[in-house]
């Protein structure tokens, strides 16, 4: 009896003791999740290029935040905009990229779920090989108020960071000054109206700044984020910038 415990404790072990990488599939993007700290769990999608290797070059890496609709039902939700919907479609990436969701009963931008995020983030650091210089953020709606948030908290992680139809606090702009931003927001928005990233920019453009731009799209309503993230214009500007060329 004792050796039959002891075998399967063993087997524990060695399950528990094998890498992320292992159990992920390069090209593809794949459900899992985060057992976190606060004694629940992240769910999230990962996504590796078909190229990547846990000791080759380092990978750039897109943390994706989804809009408030994408919490409401299963994980294969947060496919539905943004990096996710295209990685679905079969687009192949450079990029790794990770796209957790938030649980209905809380919100991105809330102190529960920023907690959750750095966890999550300090994982990925350790599991993979992510350059720590291209670190990208980016989110829609609900996930743009939470790209405020987190870049704001962590200013010096994220290379570049691009808030979709989110607000953040303006209070918060002395610590975007070096951070490039581009904002984007639908004239027509109803839902989260235009003043959310207006007031965002002319904060940090009055402390400073000069890297946060915004892009107001004429006529659009709440979902400005199906041409900021279908357009590649986005994804070649995040490749322009390093977190360390932000110092």
């Amino acid at each position: 009896m004792f050796g039959k415990l002891f075998a399967l404790f063993v087997i524990t072990l060695l399950i528990n003791s094998i890498k992320a990488e292992d159990q992920s599939f390069p090209g593809r993007q794949v459900e899992t999740s985060l057992a976190v700290s606060d004694g629940g769990k992240m769910p999230y999608l990962i996504y590796l290029p078909s190229d990547y290797t846990a000791k080759g070059d380092e990978v750039p890496f897109i943390l994706f935040l989804h809009g408030r609709g994408e919490s409401r039902g299963p994980l294969s939700l947060v496919k539905k905009w943004g990096p996710p919907r295209r990685l679905d479609a079969g687009e192949q990436m450079k990029y790794i990229v990770v796209s957790p969701q938030c649980p209905i009963e809380s919100r991105w931008a809330s102190d529960d779920q920023q907690a959750r995020l750095k966890e999550l983030l300090d994982y990925l650091d350790e599991a993979y090989n992510i350059d720590k210089d291209r670190m990208y953020l980016t989110g829609l709606s609900m996930g743009g108020y939470g790209s405020w948030r987190l870049a704001a908290d962590e200013p010096q992680m994220f290379a570049a960071v691009a808030p979709i139809c989110g607000v953040g606090d303006p209070a918060d702009a002395k610590k975007l000054l070096r951070v490039p931003i581009w904002a984007w927001h639908g004239t027509e928005d109803n839902s989260v109206p235009l003043s959310g990233s207006l007031d965002m920019i002319n904060a940090i453009a009055a402390a400073g700044g000069k890297r946060a731009r915004l892009t107001t799209l004429e006529h659009v309503g709440h979902n400005s984020w199906s041409a900021a993230y279908q357009l590649n214009d986005l994804y070649k500007w995040f490749d322009l910038h390093t977190a360390s060329g932000n110092k």
